[in-house]
């Protein structure tokens, strides 16, 4: 037992990181769905957000909707961005100089912080190669950029906008682009992130635990030259 401590020490803090990982990408496992309460909590800061005023009740109201329907499960929300000719201003947001493009690069650089500390994390996103290939409706479609990120669950997603680092940074998104998003069931994952966390620490406590076990197989060279050593000669007496 004890020459095997170490394995089942290290097996303890792998096993404690993996679930640790786990409940930090999948909350509803502890926390439940959202309730009414938290909602309002939540939208307490989101009706402060510096949206434009004609469409702030419109988004407020459909995220409201959206939170209200929660199902606990995590969140893919795809981000379709067609950037502005020029940077559009609106009543109550700042004055922002630069190209769209770079509007938009700052937002992501401030914001992609507060999306990992709240267990998000993109998926994939890039640049359109070209517009719709089976089909074109101006209204539609000419995008310029997608993203996917995934959010740990409804919850996660509201405590990024309620955050009070977040407010400041959305007027570089929303005078840059016409943005659509969508919400996304993960039927289809692969890979699930939490699975490849888990699978590694596996993978390095198996290859943590079989180079332990060969060093111990191994004679040592000060043990080796000692039994040559008391060994009698072959053929004497």
């Amino acid at each position: 037992m004890k020459r095997h401590c170490a394995e089942i020490v290290l097996g303890v803090i792998f096993l404690g990181v993996f679930l640790a990982f786990w409940f930090w990408q999948s909350p509803s496992w502890i926390s439940g769905k959202l309730t009414e309460a938290e909602i309002d909590r939540y939208f307490t800061a989101i009706d402060k957000l510096p949206f434009p005023p004609a469409d702030k009740r419109k988004a407020v109201d459909s995220l409201r909707a959206w939170a209200r329907a929660d199902d606990g499960k995590p969140v893919y929300m795809l981000n379709l961005m067609r950037f502005y000719p020029q940077i559009r201003s609106y009543p109550g947001a700042p004055s922002i100089t630069g190209t769209p493009e770079e509007s938009n690069r700052f937002y992501e650089d401030k914001v992609m912080p507060l999306l990992f500390k709240i267990g998000g994390y993109p998926l994939a996103g890039g640049s359109a190669q070209s517009r719709n290939l089976v089909g074109h409706e101006p209204a539609e479609d000419e995008w310029n950029r997608v993203l996917m990120v995934r959010y740990p669950s409804r919850r996660a997603f509201l405590s990024l906008m309620a955050d009070p680092a977040y407010a400041p940074n959305l007027p570089y998104k929303i005078m840059a682009l016409h943005l659509a998003l969508v919400p996304v069931n993960g039927d289809v994952v692969i890979p699930d992130l939490r699975w490849v966390v888990g699978a590694t620490l596996l993978i390095l406590f198996l290859a943590i635990g079989w180079f332990r076990s060969s060093r111990r197989r191994s004679p040592s060279p000060d043990t080796t030259r000692l039994a040559a050593a008391i060994e009698p000669p072959i053929g004497r007496a």
